[in-house]
């Protein structure tokens, strides 16, 4: 079922979400709450019934054996943030909210807002599947352990020019 407000929504949940990925990095506190990802999430339960979703199997990547430092589009590999897509359900350049991955721990040990740029591809990346960069080693894969092979809800909400920000 299709809402005439949807796209609106959509904007203004990708323009929250914009703000959450650029403000908390302007702030030199040491604050471990994330009062606009708190924001964005609480508007997230409300808007994503009506958000266009569907379902992506998921595996994880992590720097190291022969994976470069640098995406799909030439900007540098961002933990927890850059997805690598199939250019099918998902484009490069689309910014993507994950619901399985709020509140997963950030690198900086901040909860994850589910936000994610689509930024990267890769071989084994066919259609109804998504990569999800880790960070460095293997062990930065550990928190998103249960997230592998599993089928992700996975909504577009915006698109972003320029690279991706931590």
């Amino acid at each position: 079922m299709r809402n005439k407000e949807g796209p609106l929504l959509k904007r203004t949940l990708a323009a929250l979400a914009s703000l959450a990925l650029v403000l908390p990095g302007a702030s030199a506190k040491a604050d471990t709450t994330d009062a606009i990802g708190d924001m964005i999430a609480k508007i997230a339960a409300h808007v994503e019934p009506i958000l266009e979703t569907f379902g992506l199997k998921a595996t994880l990547y992590h720097g190291g054996r022969g994976i470069g430092a640098h995406d799909a589009l030439g900007c540098q590999v961002v933990p927890m943030r850059t997805a690598a897509v199939d250019g099918v359900t998902v484009h490069k350049g689309d910014l993507i909210y994950i619901k399985e991955t709020v509140g997963l721990p950030m690198p900086d040990g901040r909860p994850h807002d589910g936000y994610w740029y689509a930024s990267d591809s890769g071989g084994a990346i066919h259609k109804g599947r998504i990569d999800l960069f880790t960070g460095q080693g293997a062990r930065s894969m550990s928190p998103l352990m249960a997230l592998n092979l599993a089928t992700l809800t996975v909504a577009r909400v915006g698109a972003f020019a320029g690279c991706p920000k931590a």
